[in-house]
């Protein structure tokens, strides 16, 4: 296998490569429960959105072909991020939400045949350098073992649960986090 090589992507080349990375997404999601939600103009029409948040990062991984991606944004503090958390959130998150120190890891996917090769790490570590919030958050579907196993190996710890009702069907994600500076 060949090496593989990280990148930042500016908003605009990101814009301009969405189609890839959809292409990418659904190959990645190949077969996952919840396949409505991973369909290629699903994440079309959230990309379009996240993409035009500020604080908008990206950073993706090649060989030189695409074989994953990672992105996110400094979540609104009234946004859609924090909606549907059970019991509210804990008080030291929500002190920095209110101070806008939590960036929001949207996305991280690698393809299947170049899993558990350190890609994902790579990607994570790469994309939380530049942040200059205190805190990073992620939304974890809740079957998604391999993904949540991940996480904790990284030093992420559980913040709760998060229920959300998405085309017609209830949602159950675990919210997840990690102090980037003190």
């Amino acid at each position: 296998m060949a090496e593989v090589f990280l990148r930042r992507l500016s908003r605009w080349q990101a814009e301009a490569q969405r189609e890839a990375f959809a292409d990418l997404y659904v190959e990645s999601y190949r077969g996952a429960q919840g396949e409505e939600f991973h369909s290629r103009q699903s994440f079309l029409q959230r990309f379009a959105e996240h993409v035009q948040h500020p604080g908008f990062d990206m950073t993706i991984a090649g060989d030189p072909a695409l074989v994953g991606f990672a992105y996110g944004f400094p979540p609104d503090r009234d946004g859609e991020w924090w909606q549907g958390f059970v019991g509210g959130l804990p008080q030291d998150l929500e002190e920095h939400t209110a101070s806008g120190q939590v960036f929001a890891v949207v996305e991280l996917l690698v393809l299947p045949t170049h899993r558990r090769l350190g890609v994902a790490g790579r990607l994570q570590d790469m994309l939380l350098s530049r942040s200059d919030a205190a805190v990073a958050s992620v939304l974890v579907e809740t079957p998604n073992a391999p993904a949540l196993a991940a996480y904790r190996e990284w030093g992420w710890s559980k913040n709760g649960e998060v229920r959300r009702r998405q085309d017609h069907m209830l949602s159950v994600l675990e919210s997840w986090g990690r102090r980037l500076a003190d």
